[in-house]
């Protein structure tokens, strides 16, 4: 695609971009909607062949295809009116909204792709989650870190369930920090160990001739320290209380 649109500049817009440019990559002009306006502003001015259109309805008709980033909230306000042709595609962004809600939205026989983009998309690390598989937006998120085409909506649902457990991980990081600061290590010390501990283990992850559990099996010494943590806090309790919350998202999500 040589002109893709983004209608809604908030934080995955912005890495979408971001990594439409990794490496001085220029190959396709994008334009952006006003709303984000100063992350859209922002990015004009980093970014030769970037550029804010007056509306929405300017997106859609300098696009090829046209990527809906806005919050789910707010999609009919900011989607009202905005008219788009069947000759250009659609790739929706929105976690919860599905694309038949979306077609009933925008009046349109356009071709349409949910997706799931990342924040580390913005350095092409992240494979990003397609239903249904399309050739114009595999080849986009390809380009952009890798692409997981899916069968069918319950597939691409529990997908996205599970990237509702990324702020949690940050959080459990922070948890382990401040544990730390409370038994007399400087805060910043902490921090850069655990962010050191942990960025360790995201390498680690690259090695995908070991399945998970062989990795976590890998890192543990039978009645070690990392056992010992496991069994007695990650127990079957705590498994199952997360599994529970995965349904009920999942449940919201579909």
């Amino acid at each position: 695609m040589k002109r893709i649109g983004i209608i809604g500049v908030g934080e995955i817009g912005r890495a979408i971009v971001m990594g439409l440019r990794h490496g001085g990559d220029e190959s396709s002009e994008v334009f952006l909607s006003p709303r984000g306006a100063r992350t859209a502003a922002e990015l004009s001015e980093r970014y030769e062949g970037v550029r804010v259109c007056a509306d929405n309805q300017e997106v859609v008709d300098r696009s090829e295809l046209v990527i809906i980033a806005v919050r789910r909230q707010d999609r009919r306000d900011a989607l009202a009116g905005v008219r788009v042709d069947d000759d250009k595609i659609v790739v929706n962004v929105m976690a919860g909204v599905g694309n038949d809600d979306l077609r009933q939205t925008l009046a349109t026989g356009a071709p349409m792709a949910r997706a799931i983009p990342l924040p580390a998309i913005r350095e092409r690390r992240s494979v990003t989650v397609v239903h249904p598989s399309h050739p114009e937006v595999n080849s986009l998120f390809e380009r952009l870190g890798g692409v997981l085409p899916v069968a069918d909506e319950d597939a691409f649902n529990v997908f996205s369930a599970l990237t509702g457990t990324l702020t949690t991980h940050y959080t459990y990081l922070a948890t382990l920090t401040s544990w730390a600061a409370d038994h007399g290590i400087a805060s910043e010390d902490a921090d850069r160990y655990v962010r050191s501990l942990f960025q360790g283990v995201g390498r680690s992850l690259n090695d995908e001739t070991r399945s998970l559990h062989q990795l976590a099996a890998d890192h543990e010494t039978p009645n070690g320290n990392n056992e010992r943590i496991r069994t007695t806090w990650f127990d079957q309790a705590n498994s199952q209380a997360l599994t529970r919350a995965l349904d009920a998202l999942l449940t919201d999500l579909t």
